[in-house]
C-alpha cells in the first residue's frame, strides 16, 4: 500500500496529468483548426462558426462544473474525476470519429462535460493532501505540465500540417487518450482526500489516510494532531451549517461569501484578461506579424512552457499576491506595447522591427501570465474557500472560469477580423483593472494550513509554521489587515 512520499507524488501525478490534459484541449484546436484537412473536412467553416466550433468545448466545460457543484461534494473527490475522465474518453473517441460539424460540436460538449468535472476537482483534491509549506510548489508542477500539455498539442498540430487527409486532425484529436486512460487507472489507486473523509462523518478513515500520506502510525503526535485540527474545522463549520448551498452568499463568521467572491474573480480575472485569445488563436495573431505563424507559435508554447518554471521557486516565498500584482502590471504593459507595435506592421508590412518587437513583448507576457496568473490561480481558490464549501465554491469559480473563457474564445476571431491592432488596447486596459480588487481584498495564504484560513478569515491571530511532515521550528504570527494583507492589525472588511 502506498504511503509517505510515494504516495503524495502519485497523487500529484494524478492531477498533474488532469492539468496537462487541460494544456493539450486548450492547445489542441489550435493547432489544427487552421490546416487545410480540417477546413475541407467541415466545409471551410466561416470565423463565426469556427469560432463556435472551438468555443462550445467551453460551454460543456461550464455545465460539467455547474453539474460537479450540485453532486461533486457527496460523491467525493475520487468519484468526481472517475465521472469526468470516462466522460472525456467518450467525447475524445467521437470527436476523432466525426466528419460534420454538428457531430464535432456535439462531441465537444461531451469532452466540456468531463472537463468541467475534472477541472472543478483535481486543485481540490491536490490542496487537500499537499503539505501547506509546498502547496504552492506542487500546484506549480501541475500548471508545468499543463503548459507542457499546451506545447505539444501545438508541435503535434505542427508536425502533422504536411499530412493529407483527415488523419491530420484526427489523431492529435485522439492523442487525449494518453493522458486520460493513465487517469482512469490511478484514480482508482489513490486513496480519497482525508478532509473530504472528515467533513462526511468517516473520521477512522481520514485518520488512516493522513497516517498514509505523513508515512507514520496514527498514534503518532503529528498525525493525531493535523486530525484533531481538521475535526475542529468540521465542527466549527457544522455548527454554522456553512456546508448549504445558501451559505456560499452568507456572511457568517467564517466570511463565506466574501471567500466565493474572491474565488469566483480570480478565474473570471484570469479569463477576461485574454490568456486564451492567444493560446487557441496564436497562429492568427501571429500572422499579423510574421510569415511562419505556425512556428512562432510552437516557439512560444515551448517558452511557456520553460517559464512556467519561474513560479516554483517563487509562489511559496514570494506569496501569492505579490506575484499576482507585480505580473498583472506587467501584462498590461505588454498589451499596450503589442497595441502600438502590431500597428506599425499593419501600416507598414515591411517595419521587421516592429514585427520582432510585437513577438518579443508577447513572449514576455506569456512568461509573466504563468509566473503570477497561472500560477496562482489553481491553487488559491482551493486555499481561499472554507471545507464544507470547497467543491462547491471551486466548481462554481471554475464555472465563471470556463464560462468567461467561452465568451473570449467565441469573440476573438471576429473582433480580431474588425480591430485588428485595436484588439491589444483593450485587454491592457483590462488587466490594469485587476490591480485595485486584488491589492485590497485578496489575503495572503502562503504558508498556512487550510484550517488556518479560517482562522484568518475570523479575525484571529495564525501562525506561519512548517507542516508535520517537514520538520518545524516555529513561525511567524499574522492577522488579516484591511487590505487583504497580513500584518498585526485584525480589521475585518466585510464584502
Amino acid at each position: 500500500m502506498l504511503q509517505g512520499p510515494a504516495l503524495l507524488y502519485t497523487v500529484t501525478l494524478l492531477t498533474a496529468l488532469g492539468f496537462m490534459l487541460i494544456g493539450y484541449d486548450n492547445g489542441v484546436m489550435g493547432g489544427v483548426i487552421n490546416n487545410p484537412p480540417f477546413q475541407e473536412t467541415f466545409g471551410n467553416p466561416s470565423p463565426t462558426l469556427l469560432g463556435t466550433i472551438v468555443a462550445i468545448y467551453e460551454i460543456g466545460c461550464f455545465v460539467g462544473a455547474l453539474l460537479c457543484a450540485a453532486i461533486g461534494e457527496p460523491l467525493g473527490r475520487k468519484k468526481s474525476i472517475l465521472i469526468g475522465v470516462v466522460l472525456m474518453l467518450a467525447g475524445t473517441a467521437f470527436q476523432a470519429a466525426i466528419s460534420s460539424t454538428g457531430g464535432m460540436i456535439a462531441a465537444r460538449i461531451v469532452s466540456g462535460l468531463g472537463m468541467g468535472f475534472l477541472n472543478s476537482t483535481m486543485p481540490v483534491l491536490q490542496a487537500e493532501v499537499s503539505p501547506k509549506a509546498a502547496r504552492g510548489r506542487f500546484v506549480c508542477f501541475q500548471l508545468t505540465l499543463l503548459n507542457a500539455g499546451i506545447m505539444i498539442a501545438y508541435w503535434v498540430g505542427y508536425g502533422f500540417t504536411p499530412v493529407d487527409g483527415s488523419k491530420a486532425w484526427r489523431i492529435p484529436v485522439a492523442l487525449q487518450a494518453i493522458f486520460q486512460v493513465p487517469i482512469l487507472i490511478l484514480v482508482l489507486i489513490v486513496p480519497e482526500s482525508p478532509r473530504w473523509l472528515a467533513s462526511h462523518g468517516r473520521a477512522e478513515e481520514s485518520l488512516s489516510v493522513l497516517a498514509r500520506l505523513q508515512g507514520k502510525p496514527e498514534t503518532h503526535h503529528d498525525v493525531l494532531a493535523q486530525h484533531q485540527s481538521i475535526q475542529d474545522v468540521v465542527a466549527l463549520e457544522a455548527s454554522i451549517g456553512s456546508g448549504k448551498w445558501r451559505n456560499l452568499l452568507k456572511n457568517d463568521s467564517v466570511k463565506s461569501r466574501r471567500r466565493l467572491l474572491i474565488a469566483c474573480s480570480i478565474q473570471f480575472f484570469q479569463q477576461i484578461g485574454g490568456i486564451n485569445a492567444l493560446i487557441y488563436y496564436a497562429g492568427n495573431f501571429f500572422a499579423l506579424v510574421s510569415d511562419s505563424p505556425a512556428l512562432i507559435a510552437g516557439a512560444l508554447f515551448t517558452w511557456f512552457f520553460v517559464a512556467s518554471f519561474i513560479p516554483w521557486f517563487l509562489i511559496d516565498s514570494l506569496g501569492r499576491r505579490k506575484l499576482l500584482l507585480i505580473c498583472i502590471a506587467g501584462m498590461a504593459i505588454c498589451f499596450a506595447a503589442e497595441t502600438g507595435l502590431v500597428s506599425k506592421v499593419q501600416s507598414d508590412p515591411g517595419n521587421k522591427g516592429a514585427g520582432i518587437g510585437a513577438t518579443a513583448f508577447l513572449f514576455l507576457y506569456m512568461a509573466l501570465f504563468t509566473t503570477g496568473f497561472q500560477a496562482v490561480v489553481w491553487v488559491y481558490p482551493s486555499e481561499i474557500l472554507p471545507l464544507f464549501l470547497r467543491q462547491k465554491g471551486s466548481a462554481i469559480s471554475t464555472a465563471c472560469n470556463w464560462i468567461t473563457n467561452y465568451a473570449i474564445v467565441q469573440m476573438t476571431l471576429p473582433a480580431l477580423d474588425a480591430l485588428g491592432y485595436k484588439f491589444y488596447i483593450i485587454f491592457a486596459v483590462i488587466n490594469a483593472s485587476f490591480l485595485p480588487p486584488i491589492y485590497f481584498f485578496y489575503p495572503e495564504t502562503k504558508g498556512l494550513s487550510l484550517e488556518a484560513v479560517d482562522e484568518l478569515f475570523m479575525g484571529r491571530a495564525v501562525e506561519h509554521t512548517e507542516d508535520p511532515v517537514y520538520e518545524s521550528k516555529g513561525g511567524a504570527t499574522a492577522h488579516l489587515d484591511h487590505e487583504g494583507r497580513h500584518d498585526s492589525g485584525d480589521l475585518d472588511v466585510k464584502v
